[in-house]
């Protein structure tokens, strides 16, 4: 895989309210949160202001994370399969200093992050279920492989769910369950993401339940934390049991 500098002359910006990435001429205001552009920073000048670090979760999977916090600052997951180096998301910061990955999977097109300059520095594919693909969020993004069933690759199982948005798809990985922001985890409590329809969310919440709760799994790798399988599961469980 090469690892020439890109062109500085790509116009992308980023966020800094919420991470998410425009590219092309600026907009007046985030398509994604509506913030103004006084609050966007060119992808340029994000890497050399963010840095993408490394936390292992364990052998096999490692969390990515912004230095400071990049807006809402969701994780992105890397995995060593036998087969190939893969992502789960993407950070939203371009540092091209990062190890590359043949893949990137999507869980859903909220989390796109610098993922087309990561493509085009190390030609990885990226995966989208095609229903999310079809946002006009994604349509300045390069979508390489657009999957509309449950799949397997490089031994990671997707199950194509929906709910939060239509296309939304969560992985398994050995015992590893990458969930993203399907629910969030707080002090308080879990709660489903309220950003979405929120029927069709419970609705679909059900069916992440029949997979997971059948299989062996340890670890549960969401937005922003990393849990325990045995302590996630009965909250979320509860969650879809009393809504």
């Amino acid at each position: 895989m090469t690892t020439q500098n890109l062109p500085r002359d790509t116009q992308q910006w980023v966020c800094l309210q919420c991470g998410y990435n425009m590219i092309g001429e600026m907009p007046d205001i985030c398509p994604f949160c509506g913030a103004r552009h006084d609050r966007f920073m060119t992808w340029d000048d994000a890497e050399k202001t963010y840095s993408v670090t490394t936390h292992a979760v364990n052998d096999v999977v490692s969390q990515l994370l912004s230095v400071p916090k990049l807006g809402l600052e969701h994780a992105a997951y890397r995995i060593e399969t036998k087969t190939g180096a893969v992502w789960i998301d993407s950070p939203s910061a371009f540092n091209r200093n990062l190890a590359p990955v043949d893949a990137i999977l999507f869980t859903h097109h909220h989390f796109l992050g610098a993922s087309n300059q990561y493509r085009r520095l190390w030609h990885s594919e990226v995966w989208l279920h095609d229903l999310d693909a079809k946002h006009r969020l994604v349509t300045l993004f390069d979508i390489d492989r657009r999957f509309s069933n449950d799949f397997t690759a490089y031994g990671i199982e997707a199950y194509h769910v929906g709910g939060h948005t239509p296309g939304f798809t969560f992985y398994i990985y050995l015992d590893v369950l990458f969930i993203c922001d399907y629910v969030f985890l707080t002090e308080t409590g879990m709660y489903f993401n309220p950003y979405g329809p929120e029927q069709d969310t419970l609705n679909q919440a059900r069916r992440i339940y029949d997979v997971v709760s059948a299989k062996c799994l340890k670890t549960v790798c969401g937005y922003n934390y990393i849990a325990h399988f045995a302590d996630w599961l009965p909250q979320f469980e509860h969650l879809v049991r009393t809504q």
